[in-house]
């Protein structure tokens, strides 16, 4: 998965461009019933339509519909996705290659401290999330 941002870009292009061409999997007569949601549930049942893959019901999701290998992984802006917990985390991150993900278990002090230090690093941010930076505590008059 290496290479320059522009062969990467073209690999995430090829990929979305395959991608519509692909059926879009929805849950056996999810089109039927109200109570039912299109979320892909893999059929089970002994006389299944589906599972059997009788002529005139909806494909299911196989290894014939998978991407591009080359472009598997990579984020929709072509940079490889990789999740940081904590300001060591940045550390090991090519900025070339890599965009950081800020873990959901970070807090905003933290978090604050991260996208700083990822942007003077020059390292993409995935989810940078709206929040006012962190002051300074103010000292306390002291009598």
């Amino acid at each position: 998965m290496s290479g320059d941002i522009e062969s990467r870009k073209k690999l995430v292009a090829k990929r979305e461009k395959e991608k519509k061409k692909k059926p879009k999997f929805v849950r056996q007569e999810s089109w039927r019933y109200k109570r039912l949601k299109e979320n892909w549930r893999r059929p089970r049942g002994l006389d299944n339509k589906v599972r059997k893959r009788v002529k005139g019901w909806p494909a299911s999701p196989n290894t014939g519909y998978r991407g591009p290998k080359e472009s598997r992984g990579l984020h929709p802006s072509a940079f490889k996705e990789v999740r940081v917990f904590n300001l060591d985390d940045l550390n090991k991150i090519n900025p070339e290659l890599e965009a950081i993900r800020i873990a959901a278990s970070v807090g905003n002090r933290k978090r604050a401290e991260i996208i700083r230090e990822a942007r003077e690093r020059g390292i993409h941010v995935l989810n940078p999330r709206e929040f006012r930076e962190l002051e300074e505590p103010i000292a306390e008059k002291g009598t």
